[in-house]
């Protein structure tokens, strides 16, 4: 366990972007590095939109990981505001973290993430996920062929899931970010309002439910927060699809979907809140709002305009 330590004089703090192709694992090595949920995980792709931010302290170090969504070849207007942002977030942090997953090797995306990275200025570092389930001899291959393209200061090699590595990974950054004071205080764990962290949760908890029946085209927007006497909280969210067809799949026969994916989502918010929470879940169709400025100004996007 790394220990806190206040800000003084000589303190170190800096910004790292984790980046790489959908599903390497950056939401899973960000709550790892953190110690704490702050970014929703899930084993379909593209699941995180915008930049989430994950605050911890090794030392004197304040690392502030910055957890980008997945690069891959963009079809649609959402697509092109997430692979644009995820770049801008490699570019305005201080060390660049480029994971792969290991059990996929340098396949055809992978392959142009590290072709684009000679565009990035910020030191980058190499970082191989879920090498417990690949062999020794396959991962030194992979490590040499990465490496050969002079970008990186340094490898190393991790299973996010189970931690191992991880430590390691996380006492070198904080070697690496730049001398200066902290921009958080020591008990920060994310710059994510709650609100927007929450509305996440739910959308996790919809991806968790509903796997392949789920469309993309969806968000949670969560609408009205409102603390209770006794300190309970109560919050409406709403989850916005682009067809009626959508919305049945979302409400599940008898509303039993909703149902199940409130219930895991409210548990998920009360355990980050530490109080009891009262969490009501509506679904809209809002046709077209993936065409809609509005929407990703509240994703925290830039809005394509080609």
């Amino acid at each position: 366990m790394v220990e806190d330590t206040a800000p003084g004089t000589d303190t170190r703090c800096g910004f790292v972007a984790l980046i790489g192709a959908p599903n390497a694992g950056k939401s899973t090595l960000l709550n790892a590095l953190v110690g704490s949920k702050v970014t929703i995980v899930s084993h379909k792709v593209q699941t995180t939109r915008a930049l989430i931010r994950g605050i911890t302290a090794a030392g004197r170090s304040q690392l502030i990981f910055v957890d980008t969504p997945g690069i891959f070849a963009p079809k649609r207007r959402l697509d092109r505001a997430m692979v644009t942002t995820a770049w801008n977030g490699a570019h305005e942090a201080d060390l660049v973290g480029v994971l792969i997953d290991a059990r996929k090797g340098l396949d055809e995306e992978n392959e142009a993430i590290l072709a684009r990275l000679a565009e990035v200025k910020p030191p980058a570092l190499l970082v191989l996920n879920k090498v417990d389930v690949v062999p020794k001899e396959a991962l030194l291959t992979l490590a040499q062929k990465a490496n050969e393209t002079g970008r990186f200061e340094a490898t190393f090699m991790i299973s996010a899931l189970s931690g191992d590595g991880v430590p390691d990974l996380k006492r070198w950054l904080a070697d690496c970010v730049p001398p200066g004071p902290w921009l958080y205080p020591a008990d920060q764990m994310s710059d994510a309002p709650i609100r927007q962290l929450a509305a996440e949760i739910t959308r996790e908890k919809l991806f968790e439910r509903l796997h392949q029946e789920l469309p993309y085209q969806l968000t949670v927007e969560t609408e009205q927060w409102k603390d209770l006497r006794g300190g309970d909280v109560r919050i409406e969210q709403t989850i916005y699809v682009e067809r009626d067809s959508q919305r049945k799949i979302v409400l599940g026969k008898g509303g039993a979907a909703i149902k199940a994916i409130g219930e895991a989502a409210r548990r998920d918010i009360a355990d980050i809140l530490e109080t009891k929470v009262h969490l009501f879940l509506f679904v809209k169709v809002r046709e077209g709002w993936g065409e809609d400025p509005e929407r990703y100004r509240a994703m925290g996007l830039e809005f394509p305009k080609d």
